[in-house]
């Protein structure tokens, strides 16, 4: 009997956790059974159906920090050198090796790939390690006595899934926009998919809202289009350039001293390293670009009129609070993703249970503080991972794809129960193939 480690997306998050357990499985050392429960298909918000891309652009972070990274493993007492050999099978080398690419990535300065190479290079590892992923979109997540139970649907039909244990991956939902329904305001999605399908943006006026990667790389491709002007929106003063020295970097591969830094000091880190900040490819881009422009604020709502789109923008001024109207002939709401969006899943019962380990209401900031050293909220059974709101109390490296070798080890190396896996099927639905 073993335990059941479900998971909410199969994306990087999700086949480093797999890809460690494969490894563990084949020293023999006990690990759970993990379980994906995925919408569409592994990696697919890397590709263009998934609604965050176009496939073309280029990966903020180095390929080389990828499902191992950075081999220092911790899973498995006096053998982790053994664990880091297996793990390199999987590398981003490996799968060059694999596809006789390496040689030619090597020549070409070893590049950062397209978002499309890393979906190609996750599949890669999805296969080479037998991951399973179960076809559906989460519903409701339950709970039955001391264990989670996940609604599943799917066009296939329903599933119930039942675990020890639940990591929460992905960003949400990019479909979302400030104005549904209006042709002049798209969404992170809506975006993309005209991007993909080649169609050129042909407009006076556009307003990007954000000012993050998400953002950042909507304006990378907007270069590109028929616009007189861009202005971009977001709540700082300016738009500030991400850190990418070596000891900015230092802090996301290796979270050691995070431990030891204040709540002050780790906030100020996080937002000069990694919230609401430019990679410095795109920054050169935007100094050679005088339509660029930059508006602070916070976007309060947006209405249609005069085939404009008028935007709100609330802000202060010497600490008084300020609002301007701004007009617009076209909006993307590239505000992001949004890190609370499976709150929304929790039957009552579950969030009672999560709102009495928090000792008051879920909030963002109350699940932040109560992640532990696996990732968890501390003190709530069964398990709940939430990696993408570890940064604040594990590091900045956790919530993204900077050190995904020492997420699968914490995670792995939680107390999970030893329990059956069960897998219920409501109607015909069986575990699909990851391709």
């Amino acid at each position: 009997m073993t335990a059941t480690l479900a998971i909410i997306g199969a994306g990087p998050k999700a086949v480093a956790v797999a890809a460690k357990a494969a490894a563990l499985r084949g020293m023999g050392v006990p690990t759970p059974e993990v379980v994906a429960v995925e919408r569409t298909s592994v990696a697919a918000n890397w590709l263009p159906g998934g609604g965050w891309t176009d496939g073309n652009h280029r990966l903020g972070t180095g390929p080389e920090k990828d499902i191992g990274f950075p081999y220092r493993s911790s899973a498995a007492p006096r053998r982790n050198a053994d664990l880091d050999a297996r793990m390199m099978r999987y590398s981003w080398q490996s799968h060059l090796v694999s596809t006789g690419q390496f040689a030619e990535w090597v020549d070409r300065g070893r590049p950062a790939p397209p978002h499309r190479k890393w979906a190609q290079y996750l599949r890669w590892v999805a296969d080479q390690v037998g991951m399973t992923v179960l076809s559906g979109e989460v519903t409701e997540i339950g709970v039955d006595g001391d264990r989670w139970a996940l609604a599943t649907e799917s066009e296939h039909g329903g599933a119930s899934v039942s675990a020890d244990a639940l990591m929460v991956t992905g960003p949400g939902q990019s479909e979302r926009s400030i104005l549904p329904g209006n042709p002049r305001v798209l969404s992170i999605a809506q975006f993309w998919h005209r991007a993909a399908a080649h169609e050129r943006i042909c407009a006076e006026r556009v307003v990007v809202i954000g000012g993050g990667e998400t953002a950042a790389a909507i304006l990378n491709e907007l270069f590109g289009h028929r616009v007189s002007t861009i202005t971009v929106i977001s709540p700082q003063v300016t738009l500030f350039t991400r850190g990418e020295g070596y000891f900015e970097n230092a802090l996301f591969s290796d979270p050691t001293g995070w431990s030891g830094l204040t709540p002050a000091e780790r906030r100020d880190a996080i937002a000069r390293t990694d919230r609401g900040v430019f990679s410095a490819r795109v920054q050169d881009s935007l100094l050679a670009d005088d339509r660029i422009r930059h508006l602070r604020g916070r976007v309060a709502h947006a209405v249609a009129r005069d085939e404009q789109i008028r935007v709100t923008l609330h802000s202060d001024r010497a600490g008084e609070p300020l609002e301007t109207v701004h007009g617009f002939d076209l909006v993307i709401d590239g505000s992001g993703a949004d890190a609370l969006w499976f709150t929304q899943l929790f039957s009552q019962d579950a969030l009672d249970m999560i709102e009495l380990s928090l000792g008051g209401p879920m909030t963002g900031d109350r699940l932040q503080e109560s992640i532990g050293y696996d990732l968890a909220v501390a003190q709530l059974a069964p398990k709940l991972f939430l990696p993408n709101l570890s940064g604040l109390n594990q590091g900045p490296g956790f919530p993204n794809l900077s050190c995904l070798g020492l997420l699968s080890d914490r995670v792995l190396g939680a107390d999970l129960g030893q329990r059956p896996p069960s897998v219920n099927r409501r109607r015909s639905h069986g575990r699909q193939p990851i391709r």
